[in-house]
């Protein structure tokens, strides 16, 4: 029982820091165009954030509950082990101003504890390459809905005065901001959910064809929340300025763009990740402008960094198991 509450912190405490980790995904697109000060834009994402459950239902914490490792190799140690690799990554990540995903640190490393212990069998392949697929399709898809808006948007405003178009965007910003966090919280909690409900299953306390409880949904809604109040200011700065500059309606149409994906996703229960997504949007508002209006050294960085994280994690997680068997 000591185990499980320690592995239940854990993964609380992890949804905090994918909070403020994430929070970036949010908020930068809304504080860079200074529709909301970064104040304002954390409790207003937080807000959205916590308020996910009520709109959308629980695919995405039932995929990683159920579909990415057969529930019947996990151990609270694989459970403890993965966590403990996806906070030291974010953390990592997060200290160098790097916007990598929240979500595939946490699938990666509770797929390298997997193995570590029960061997390459332990893991659903079809779901994994569905979740592999989605780092290139996830922002490739929010960059051609935000592209496309923007390029509606610009057409339907180019009679318009441009202090009018931007006084109107700025207040449609705060309703697609709302609406991205939305799609956020019901990606990224859940997928916490998933995990503590796998905790839950292996020390026997749920049968895994149980629902989800519901102290669990509201832990990791809540988690998610203060995370997010907390802000991630290092990667704000990143995806923020760094990519591109935005006026309000281009961050109007990367913020649409990367909720409509959320959506979409988080219905059919496809954990992607919502930096990927976010990212994708805002390169693609960018490249509406001109190609050069895209930082291209920072977006290559970042890529990188997606590329590398499920390997990274995923051997990290396994070294921790491994060093972690010699004391349980």
């Amino acid at each position: 029982m000591t185990l499980l509450i320690i592995v239940v912190i854990l993964a609380l405490l992890f949804d905090v820091v994918n909070g403020f980790h994430d929070a970036a995904n949010s908020i930068a697109t809304i504080v860079s165009t200074k529709v909301l000060t970064p104040f304002q834009a954390v409790i207003w994402a937080a807000f959205f954030n916590f308020i996910a459950y009520l709109v959308f239902g629980l695919h995405i914490a039932n995929t990683i509950g159920k579909g990415v490792v057969h529930p019947e190799v996990v151990t609270l140690q694989v459970v403890m082990s993965g966590l403990l690799a996806a906070i030291i990554w974010n953390l990592i990540t997060w200290w160098f101003g790097i916007p990598t995903s929240s979500s595939h640190t946490l699938i990666g490393g509770f797929v390298g504890a997997a193995v570590a212990h029960a061997g390459f069998a332990a893991v659903f392949y079809a779901e994994i390459i569905k979740i592999v697929a989605f780092i290139f399709l996830a922002p490739l898809i929010g960059f051609l809905i935000a592209a496309t808006l923007s390029v509606i948007l610009i057409n339907l405003c180019k009679n318009m005065m441009p202090v009018k178009v931007d006084k109107t965007f700025r207040r449609l910003q705060l309703i697609s901001a709302a609406a991205y966090s939305l799609g956020h919280g019901a990606n990224d909690a859940q997928k916490v959910m998933g995990i503590i409900f796998v905790a839950l299953v292996a020390s026997r306390q749920l049968m895994a064809t149980a629902p989800i409880p519901f102290w669990v949904v509201i832990s990791c809604q809540s988690a998610m929340a203060i995370g997010t109040l907390m802000g991630g200011w290092r990667i704000v700065k990143t995806m923020g300025t760094r990519i591109t500059h935005l006026r309000p309606f281009e961050g109007f149409s990367a913020e649409t763009g990367g909720a409509l994906t959320l959506f979409g996703t988080s219905l059919l229960g496809i954990p992607v990740s919502t930096t990927h997504t976010i990212t994708g949007a805002i390169i693609g508002v960018g490249s509406v402008k001109r190609l050069s209006a895209v930082r291209w050294g920072v977006t290559t960085n970042i890529i990188i960094a997606w590329i590398i994280t499920i390997p990274i994690t995923s051997l990290l997680a396994a070294s921790i198991y491994l060093i972690s068997s010699l004391i349980f």
